[in-house]
């Protein structure tokens, strides 16, 4: 069909006859001559047609339009010097074509492939027409990306004696913490599979199995929310499990792999690593407190420094009186934030409500050293001077406060710290800055039945401490075997060290309110295993969609995929999710409610 590709000759081939395949990229007529770019994913070719060389191909080449499928043969020439295109790997030389076939036409394409105008081009329409979206060279080249980087998980895995084995799709419903694709069973009216939001416990079962290294690029599927880092539907994680470790050999397999992610498929340089070239650890409570967020963004500072000690006794009721209920007061130093104006203080304070704090306190430290805060009265100025030198402020910088429920708090001053962020032009795209949290709470307060106790995180983490500590500690105190890896402010990946004894196990989800009957009828394949010889475990899984988007600077983890959904859950292309016939409900035993 082709003997080279439109991006692979040179001077070296000139005289020489080659055949190439491709679209009509560019046309441009010069009277007896008419020159067309020839496109493939490897790049351009300029073919020419000449009338005064071969009349018959030059009449067809007459009747050529943009996007028309051809295949051509004729000599490579080179190019006069004044009519190089250096920015081209094929600029120095040209086909003269002999022969032309056409093999397939095109319509009027709804939109112009044209790299420059890709963003003018309505999201949907190119989501619609995805099949020509993806003859755009960026997108090419950035598939190509993601093909290498998938390798590169693979080999880089094997080298250290994992195996890849594949976990099922139809799988069992699962507490991932999301709404499970549930798959209705025809063999088995009334019952149902889910597809996996992932394969947690298959990759357990496997260490049961003796398999003790185990990875696979799973494909994971939930139903919730699309955002900006969530692609709906599904998405793809690196899913490893080892057997006889500690969360420290985890952590040793990780971050080598991670490091050369980023220096090899993005142009970001590594930081914020300890003195020994390592992932710093933060525990979840020291995150939270100091960043307001499980998951900080450490390519700057902007730390929180808790000051509820100082201004217990101060004059101020807001502060005082938080405190006296229980709650903290917090302090957040923005270095050269004075320049924030009003208006900007404005949304500041609004985001700050919006995470149910009752408003942002402040205080601006003016080129001059002197203090301009509507609190600064009733703190009284040596007050106001301590707090300015606890959180080490200077003039030019402002300092906003958090008075509420440690978590309000948090929350409230971690998204500030986040926008300041933004506005101050601190998030350095430059950097990848990767860190674990650890130690996260095993229980806490449940959203959606106030009162109750629930699972924070992984319900099949191993507890710090073990049968003792569930015994005899507060349940909100007890912490878990579990790690959050985090690359510039976003959750690349989760992990823990798992519960393998099936004691632990009944007491853990004794304690969120399961009964050993329930945790048998949901996990009894898992439970029964245990009972059976199962070596202490544990692993993590990337997000590999997620990194890949940050790595690269990418506005949507849509821009990851080639065929994604859109912005509310459709595949506008295959036009789904779609109505099915009615004889396909009837097979399955499924009445719909109208």
């Amino acid at each position: 069909m082709r003997t080279h590709t439109c991006g692979e000759l040179n001077r070296e081939k000139v005289g020489q006859i080659a055949t190439l395949a491709g679209w009509v990229h560019r046309r441009r007529d010069h009277g007896g001559v008419i020159f067309i770019d020839l496109r493939d994913r490897y790049g351009l070719t300029q073919i020419k047609f000449n009338t005064d060389i071969n009349k018959k191909a030059w009449e067809e080449a007459d009747k050529l339009r943009s996007e028309w499928v051809i295949r051509v043969t004729g000599k490579i020439l080179a190019r006069p010097d004044n009519m190089i295109n250096s920015k081209l790997k094929t600029g120095e030389i040209e086909m003269e074509v002999d022969e032309l076939e056409i093999l397939n036409k095109s319509k009027v394409l709804p939109f112009e492939i044209d790299e420059e105008k890709a963003d003018e081009v309505n999201e949907n329409l190119r989501l619609q027409y995805r099949f020509i979206d993806l003859r755009r060279s960026e997108l090419q080249k950035f598939l190509e990306l993601k093909a290498n980087f998938f390798q590169h998980l693979r080999n880089y895995f094997r080298k250290q004696g994992f195996l890849e084995i594949q976990t099922p799709i139809l799988a069992n419903s699962s507490p991932e913490g999301a709404r499970d694709f549930l798959v209705p069973s025809r063999l088995y009216p009334g019952k149902f599979y889910a597809l996996p939001q992932a394969p947690q416990q298959f990759k357990q079962l496997l260490m049961v199995g003796g398999l003790d290294k185990y990875f696979q690029i799973a494909p994971c599927f939930r139903d919730e929310d699309p955002r900006m880092d969530r692609h709906y539907g599904e998405f793809y994680q690196l899913d490893m499990e080892m057997s006889f470790v500690t969360q420290e050999d985890i952590f040793a397999i990780m971050e080598p792999l991670m490091i050369e992610l980023t220096e090899k498929f993005s142009n970001k340089k590594v930081v914020n690593l300890d003195e020994n070239g390592r992932f710093r650890k933060i525990s979840w409570k020291d995150a939270m407190t100091k960043y307001g967020v499980d998951k900080p963004d450490l390519r700057f500072d902007l730390e929180i420094v808790p000051i509820s000690e100082m201004i217990a006794d101060s004059g101020f009721s807001v502060f005082s009186d938080a405190i006296k209920k229980g709650g903290v007061v917090h302090a957040m130093k923005v270095d050269g934030g004075a320049k924030l104006s009003r208006k900007e203080i404005d949304e500041l304070t609004e985001l700050a409500k919006s995470k149910e704090a009752k408003g942002l306190a402040y205080i601006i430290i003016k080129d001059n050293g002197e203090l301009q805060s509507p609190i600064v009265k009733f703190l009284g100025d040596d007050l106001a001077k301590k707090i300015v030198e606890k959180v080490e402020a200077k003039s030019g910088d402002i300092i906003f406060f958090g008075a509420d429920s440690w978590r309000t708090v948090c929350a409230s001053l971690g998204a500030v710290r986040n926008e300041c962020a933004k506005k101050l032009g601190l998030k350095d795209n430059t950097k990848a800055a990767w860190c674990w949290v650890v130690d996260f709470p095993m229980y806490s307060y449940s959203e959606i039945e106030p009162g109750r106790i629930d699972f924070e995180h992984n319900p099949f983490s191993m507890p710090q401490g073990g049968m003792k500590t569930l015994q005899e500690k507060n349940p909100l105190e007890i912490l878990a075997f579990q790690y959050d890896m985090i690359l510039n402010g976003f959750e690349a990946s989760s992990g823990a060290i798992r519960n393998h004894d099936p004691e632990i196990m009944y007491k853990a989800f004794e304690i969120a309110g399961y009964s050993k009957e329930q945790v048998d009828a949901r996990f009894g394949a898992l439970i029964s295993a245990f009972q059976y010889g199962a070596p202490p475990h544990g692993g993590n899984a990337p997000g590999i969609d997620r990194i890949l988007m940050v790595l690269c600077d990418l506005n949507s983890i849509r821009d990851i995929y080639a065929f994604p959904k859109d912005g509310r859950g459709r595949d506008l292309m295959m036009d789904s999710p779609g109505e099915i016939q009615p004889k396909q409900l009837v097979e399955l035993g499924i009445e719909l409610k109208k």
